[in-house]
């Protein structure tokens, strides 16, 4: 698997939005579209903001760490019909417990609890080279 860091969330020319996730030498980028709330609650964690009551991930990072359990990862799983899928690999009482999630709202989790995010490499087809994405500074 290829681990995978957020790099930005930005918006689109035709008011979407996209993460953009790196490979660890940022060389490679995969974008995923995300609504504009998604792209809120991962920008938070970002830029260090933390809201004056708990988000919905907060609350599900906190109901996590009050049962015991642990967010030991999110895996970018596939890509159907346009559509990204991902997984939440928690650990509670010696259990690997693994759900099934939109990859904004995992990534938002994985911000939240410090987890890495990873890809699987047969999405790799699916990345760019990162500077051919990055707005250029004439």
């Amino acid at each position: 698997m290829l681990e995978m860091k957020v790099k930005s969330v930005v918006a689109g020319p035709m008011g979407e939005f996209l993460v953009l996730l790196v490979d660890q030498e940022e060389t490679k980028v995969l974008p995923i579209a995300i609504g504009p709330l998604e792209a809120n609650n991962i920008a938070l964690p970002l830029h260090g903001v933390k809201p004056p009551r708990p988000l919905t991930h907060d609350l599900l990072k906190s109901v996590i760490e009050n049962m015991g359990g642990k967010l030991d990862k999110i895996i970018i799983t596939d890509i159907r019909d346009n559509t990204y899928y991902a997984e939440i690999h928690i650990t509670l009482d010696g259990r690997n417990i693994v759900i099934d999630s939109r990859p904004s709202d995992a990534i938002a989790l994985a911000l939240r609890c410090s987890a890495p995010i990873y890809m699987r490499p047969g999405l790799v087809e699916f990345t760019y080279d990162l500077p051919d994405i990055e707005p250029r500074e004439d």
